[in-house]
């Protein structure tokens, strides 16, 4: 039996064969996301669980070393997508993930507008209220202001969005393109 063996059937043993396929599949996105395959891996794993696990359990399960899953819970944290817990009798740091969807979708949109949105609609903004703006091109200064009023519309918009009680935003996200033929109609 081989080591890969050991951490499949560790990981299959917790969250059986379709939640294993979850996890992995979740580390792999992870990494097209920007983010670590652990971090992703152990967000995957507490979501599915939906239950406060330790570090030490987290690690054993995945078969990562203590010190990865330290740093990976510090990260998830960080984004607030992870939150400590503490369960009587046991001193130990447990952690938890947000268990409903909408919600860490919303985290999630909400970290990274902060994060990289926000920063990008700055620069756009100090770059066309700058001396130097004037004595660009043209077509440049045209690209840069329509740039800059795209991200901050996108901007209003996404605080908009994260404004509105969840089942307010699930209803307009059914609607999808008929909300298109309502504003044709406007």
């Amino acid at each position: 039996m081989t080591a890969t063996d050991t951490a499949g059937e560790a990981l299959t043993g917790a969250v059986g064969a379709l939640g294993t396929r979850f996890v992995l599949h979740w580390g792999e996105m992870g990494t097209r996301w920007g983010v670590s395959r652990t971090v992703s891996q152990i967000h995957a794993l507490l979501y599915l669980l939906g239950r406060p696990m330790h570090a030490e359990e987290i690690a054993a399960i995945l078969q990562v070393a203590r010190s990865n899953v330290s740093t990976s819970i510090r990260e998830l944290q960080n984004w607030d997508l992870v939150r400590v817990t503490h369960l009587a009798g046991d001193r130990r740091d447990h952690f938890v993930s947000e268990q409903e969807p909408w919600e860490l979708m919303r985290i999630i949109v909400r970290e990274r507008k902060e994060r990289e949105f926000d920063p990008t609609a700055a620069f756009l903004r100090d770059c066309v209220e700058s001396r130097e703006f004037a004595r660009e091109d043209p077509a440049t200064q045209k690209r840069l202001r329509e740039t800059l009023a795209l991200m901050e519309s996108l901007a209003s918009w996404a605080g908009q969005m994260l404004a509105m009680d969840n089942a307010v935003l699930k209803r307009l996200v059914k609607l999808g393109a008929r909300v298109q033929a309502f504003l044709k109609a406007a």
